[in-house]
């Protein structure tokens, strides 16, 4: 276990233990609070809405239920959930804890009940409703005819910013399970905290309440469009990154591990093959592969980071700027 950063790196509640995690190698407090081993994003099972979308014309979305078919998925994922997680804890390191978030959804309340199969009361250590993880709001009863109208818009218009009438967009989610600070009209500051901020908030204060010495298994089980967002807000991906982004499966789940360097990475427990299966493109798989053998400062070793943003940079200040301001002004005098 490592002792606590944000994003793999040193929080300001746990700045003077940085030095002594700069490696893995080295043995933390188990005074400290620690990062989660693994932070591990599931899909729910497979529900009626999924098999005949005629369902959410009569069926509130959060009350769709799974198919018989999604229960026995759900409990076949458990199986595999639990492989993953004790599968490189062997008997000199026999405690793996798993704290479980979920929607609040039938079907993802249904999904963590049949996962719930494979553990015991001695590994479970806490599970919370969170709200914030539930579905994209598509609206309220769905017409048939009018959504598959939608969705085509959607398709034109773009995943990330659509709002679907009556809903939200992607950007809406995003912004639930981010954090923002804002001043209301009398200039008097506050604090709109979303999931990742409560996530974290719960690690530095330890409200999980095991103990920092076991490798801790953060579980949450959601939809789709909120765990594909949920990555794009920690990996800091572009709306473009998002919108080449593949849906998870139903009970397909993504595995986020720390890497050597205390950042987590993707590239950890899945193969390059699954990363570009999911959509993400060479320059993220490199990011993740660098991410689970390397520290901080990842943007400085990722020039395609800065190049997707800037058209020239230098590479270093010995570059003449004033033959880039000539070159740049006889542009401008030439177009008038």
């Amino acid at each position: 276990m490592h002792p606590i950063h944000r994003n793999g790196r040193p929080s300001s509640s746990s700045s003077s233990s940085s030095s002594s995690s700069s490696s893995s190698s080295s043995s933390p407090s188990c005074s400290q609070p620690c990062l989660p081993k693994r932070i591990i994003l599931m899909r729910h099972a497979e529900s009626q809405g999924n098999l005949d979308t005629a369902a959410y014309t009569t069926t509130p979305d959060n009350k769709i239920p799974l198919t018989e078919q999604g229960l026995a998925q759900a409990q076949l994922a458990g199986a595999q959930l639990r492989r993953v997680i004790s599968a490189d804890n062997d008997s000199n390191h026999p405690e793996w804890p798993v704290y479980f978030y979920v929607s609040p959804y039938e079907r993802t309340r249904s999904t963590l009940s049949q996962i719930g199969r494979s553990f015991s009361r001695t590994r479970v250590i806490g599970v919370r409703e969170e709200c914030r993880i539930r579905e994209q709001d598509f609206g309220n009863f769905q017409v048939q005819e009018r959504m598959t109208a939608i969705k085509q818009t959607r398709e034109k218009f773009g995943r990330f910013f659509y709002r679907f009438p009556e809903g939200e967009s992607a950007a809406d989610v995003y912004d639930r399970v981010s954090s923002e600070f804002c001043y209301d009209s009398f200039f008097r500051f506050s604090m709109i905290a979303g999931f990742l901020e409560s996530l974290w908030r719960d690690i530095d204060m330890n409200r999980l309440r095991h103990n920092p010495c076991h490798d801790l298994n953060l579980v949450i089980v959601s939809h789709g469009l909120t765990s594909r967002v949920f990555l794009m807000k920690w990996f800091k991906w572009s709306v473009e990154q998002f919108e080449h982004l593949n849906n998870f499966g139903n009970c397909e789940f993504r595995v986020m591990q720390l890497g050597a360097g205390g950042e987590y990475s993707l590239a950890v427990h899945h193969t390059e093959e699954e990363l570009t299966e999911w959509g993400l493109s060479p320059e993220m798989i490199a990011d993740q592969k660098w991410r689970a053998h390397s520290g901080k400062g990842w943007t400085d070793r990722c020039p395609w980071y800065l190049d997707s943003f800037f058209d020239k940079l230098a590479d270093s200040d010995d570059t003449d700027n004033d033959d880039v301001w000539h070159e740049t002004n006889d542009k401008v005098q030439q177009s008038n």
